[in-house]
């Protein structure tokens, strides 16, 4: 059954990557790639590699729809859903994708695997926190926690208003108290023509 799971989500990666280069629509690209990376992620777990299989699946889910998100709000095309050319050199592209793709895929076959020396560590994800940062582990924890708090202080600092103070401290008002009328809400605006 893992054999079987291997090949089927090997051949899926593959067909959504070729899919990003097919489909013509920003939107479209974004989930077909984040398909193929997360086939990828499954691959990872049939290895047995839980941690890194993890991280790749939240990974890519938090930065592909991160990216959708972005590109759907502010995209010159309407929510980037409109037919457009993912790539300009059409042949240039598909032949350097299909070239290094064979050249992988030989490389599986002709190339002697090595051999284990020893037994896993007692604990892997401390084992391979030391190999991917070293002494430095600290250091980037504390630093991803100083960049979350700076995110959430740059939004906080930016929006003028919030929830609570248009809709008061219990969020229990009827109707927004907006400073400039005819914002989101039921309040009406009359249209004037030219006199």
């Amino acid at each position: 059954m893992t054999t079987v799971l291997f090949w089927v989500f090997g051949v899926a990666a593959v067909v959504f990557g070729f899919l990003v280069f097919r489909l013509d629509s920003m939107a479209q690209v974004t989930f077909a790639l984040l398909a193929s990376f997360l086939c990828v992620a499954a691959e990872v777990l049939l290895l047995g590699l839980g941690y890194l299989g993890l991280v790749i699946v939240l990974m890519m889910v938090m930065e592909m729809v991160i990216m959708a998100v972005f590109m759907i709000m502010y995209m010159m095309n309407p929510a980037g859903l409109m037919p457009m050319a993912m790539y300009h050199n059409k042949a240039g592209a598909m032949s350097i994708s299909v070239g290094t793709f064979v050249v992988l895929g030989a490389g599986i076959f002709l190339v002697d695997w090595p051999e284990r020396a020893g037994g896993p560590p007692a604990e892997p994800t401390v084992a391979l926190g030391t190999a991917l940062m070293g002494p430095q582990m600290l250091t980037m924890m504390t630093l991803g926690l100083v960049l979350f708090a700076t995110i959430v202080a740059t939004v906080m600092l930016s929006t003028q208003r919030g929830r609570y103070d248009r809709f008061g401290d219990d969020l229990r008002a009827r109707r927004p108290e907006d400073p400039v009328p005819g914002g989101v809400g039921p309040q009406r605006t009359e249209m004037r023509g030219p006199r």
